[in-house]
């Protein structure tokens, strides 16, 4: 099919502005990065306290030569896409088995939103008085922050659904595990995957506030490690990769969902 003049002009105005955001994103962090060096190298601020590009790259370049930078890149991202997967998995059960049982629905769901509200950096340190200082307890820190909320999103889409595609399911005499194979479940995969998007970077979050607390490796021990002996620029060195990690993590699960939504009918 042949596009008409103002098609064109249409995605070309499109193409522009999504270059233009491009260069404005990049164009804002170089601009910052070279204030931050230039500060520190004029005595505008603290370079001890605030660091600069310049000694960020340095200590990254030693970091890595020792190998100590990727054993805990490495460890934070096994945790976080561990309690991510199992949050997933539990919280898509746990919603389903409300969706089907409305009266156990009922009796949770104060506890839900409870449990929910509660700040998880104060339930970390029982974690770890529990479960002791491992790997375990961080993944379970991580799907803390998480799951609840998940949970009740999902439930709350599930009930959502449109009945009257609920009623022609019975009426053609389905079951109600035929409502939820071909009418819940297929009309929630895009709340699924939007709660995803939330849920990586909530996972990330509770298993940093995990490894401050009982751990031996990871960005979160190694922050909490660095402020203590004031090696600030490995703390701020820390901080900078996760916000990278953060990014990296929603962009994965973004591409996914447009994969995943690419194609289906509305």
């Amino acid at each position: 099919m042949n596009e008409s003049a103002a098609q064109k002009r249409y995605l070309r105005r499109r193409l522009r502005n999504r270059r233009l955001i491009r260069v404005m994103r990049i164009l804002i962090l170089v601009l910052f990065l070279a204030l931050w060096e230039l500060s520190a190298r004029l005595g505008w601020i603290d370079s001890f306290i605030f660091s600069s590009p310049s000694q960020l790259i340095a200590t990254f370049s030693s970091m890595t030569r020792d190998q100590n930078l990727s054993v805990h890149i490495g460890v934070t991202l096994l945790e976080t896409l561990a309690s991510f997967f199992l949050v997933i998995v539990a919280g898509t059960g746990m919603a389903i088995l409300l969706w089907c049982c409305p009266k156990l629905s009922d009796i949770l769901e104060p506890y839900l939103v409870m449990l929910n509200s509660l700040p998880k950096s104060a339930l970390a340190p029982l974690l770890i008085v529990w479960l002791g200082a491992n790997m375990r307890t961080i993944i379970v820190a991580g799907m803390s922050v998480a799951i609840f909320g998940s949970v009740i999103s999902l439930y709350t889409g599930f009930r959502e659904t449109d009945p009257d595609k609920l009623k022609l399911i019975y009426s053609l005499g389905g079951k109600k595990r035929d409502t939820l194979l071909k009418v819940v479940l297929p009309s929630s995969v895009p709340l699924l995957l939007a709660t995803m998007k939330v849920n990586i970077g909530l996972c990330l979050v509770g298993v940093v506030i995990g490894e401050f607390i009982g751990a031996r490796q990871g960005l979160g021990y190694l922050i909490i490690y660095s402020s203590q002996t004031f090696k600030l620029d490995s703390m701020i060195l820390s901080i900078l990769i996760l916000c990278v990690i953060a990014m990296a993590l929603y962009g994965a699960v973004s591409l996914a969902e447009k994969k995943c939504l690419r194609g289906r009918p509305s």
